[in-house]
């Protein structure tokens, strides 16, 4: 990885970290648009940058963060890449796996076919140096898209999406989670021993000694944890609070990544989609406005407010009680009432209030009027037949 003197004032090494990711991510570039050709920098249309605390559960809740974004492909793990047959070939040569080499593996196994549509990063960036590089290339990303589109090959050069998704834990948690790996891994290879079941697990020495724990937990937050903070003004930034139970951290991850349409969609798909409200922004008032619709009936509309609430209590209750079972009932009603639009408002309003869902269609029946003895024909008058659905969660008695 890239060094610096200590003594040099951090501005000026901030300064210097920026010029050699500009250097190291120039040097990448220009040698995979030399390999594979311009028109073949085809990278993954969505982007999770994971990093976390050591014992946050990166591995554990990498499977789930891929499901509930919809992910066929394997994570890329930065940390396996210096052990893949191009970290070992450097290595062969006498060279350091550093910050070039890292960022060179990585936007090569990026491009991979299998990542098309989105990749996990696990452990990327770790340095500032590599969250130079991502920002780098996500501005090539979005020059490309530019490039292609309206273009044969625009599929193939969407706008990028980048998420930065931090697991957190506190350092007692993950003194405390690291310890516990090591013992466990310990036990799977006693039993492999014993046994000859199972796999052989590499055993960190963090995970064994708990100063070694401790200082592995100091780096990152000292290193790591500021890399990825400095993204936070660029891309989606989830901080995921990694403390709780499994099944809790799961819940934060997927309340975190709830689709943002109005963030990744190309921006001319968006323009076309604006003028309609997400469902979120409608619901997220909806309770008081209705509160205040029904006391505004009563202001002002009261005896039109209290026949509806008669016939709804006097004839569409019955049949809804009747249907308490299957949680649905259909309402057939002719009532004059409800041509005034207002009342059939409020009918879905109380239906509403009191927790029911309401839907309404409107039909015309033809009625018999009058016989024309003398030709035989009948006459008809039309009439409005409104079907009201009512639908709520109905009893589990018998369901299966």
């Amino acid at each position: 990885m890239s060094k610096v003197n200590k003594d040099i004032p951090a501005q000026t090494v901030h300064d210097l970290e920026i010029k050699d990711a500009r250097l190291i991510f120039n040097a990448v570039w220009d040698d995979l648009e030399e390999e594979i050709g311009h028109e073949n920098l085809r990278f993954p249309k969505e982007i999770i940058l994971l990093g976390g605390a050591p014992g946050s559960g990166k591995g554990t809740n990498t499977g789930f963060i891929m499901k509930a974004r919809g992910f066929t492909c394997p994570p890329i793990v930065v940390s396996s890449l210096l052990t893949s047959p191009e970290a070992k070939a450097i290595i062969d040569r006498g060279m350091m796996v550093g910050d070039k080499e890292v960022v060179g593996i990585l936007f090569r196994r990026m491009l991979n076919e299998e990542f098309r549509d989105g990749a996990v990063l696990d452990g990327f960036p770790r340095t500032t140096v590599q969250v130079e590089c991502m920002k780098l290339l996500v501005d090539k990303l979005k020059t490309l898209h530019r490039e292609f589109q309206g273009t044969s090959l625009s599929r193939h050069f969407r706008a990028p999406v980048i998420h930065v998704m931090v697991l957190f834990v506190e350092e007692k948690t993950s003194i405390e989670r690291q310890l516990a790996r090591g013992q466990k891994m310990i036990a799977t290879n006693e039993k492999l021993a014993a046994t000859g079941i199972g796999e052989h697990c590499e055993i960190r020495k963090t995970d064994l000694d708990p100063e070694a724990a401790r200082k592995r937990y100091q780096v990152f937050k000292e290193k790591t944890w500021d890399a990825l903070k400095s993204l936070k003004e660029l891309f989606f930034y989830h901080f995921i609070n990694a403390e709780g139970s499994f099944v809790e951290v799961e819940q934060n991850i997927l309340a975190e990544l709830r689709y943002q349409s109005t963030l990744e969609l190309e921006a001319e798909t968006f323009d076309t989609l604006r003028d309609i409200p997400l469902a979120s922004e409608i619901i997220l008032h909806a309770r008081q406005e209705l509160v205040k619709r029904l006391d505004g009936y009563v202001a002002n509309e009261y005896t039109l407010f209290r026949d509806v609430c008669g016939i709804i209590c006097n004839k569409f209750m019955p049949i809804v009680k009747h249907h308490a079972i299957s949680g649905e009932a259909v309402i057939n009603t002719e009532a004059p009432i409800f041509r005034n639009p207002q009342a059939m408002a409020m009918l879905i309003d109380v239906f509403s209030e009191r927790g029911y869902r309401a839907v309404v269609n409107k039909h015309m029946d033809k009625v018999p009027a009058r016989v024309d003895l003398s030709t035989g024909e009948i006459e008809y008058h039309r009439q409005s037949v409104y079907t009201v659905r009512v639908s709520f969660r109905g009893s589990e008695i018998r369901r299966g």
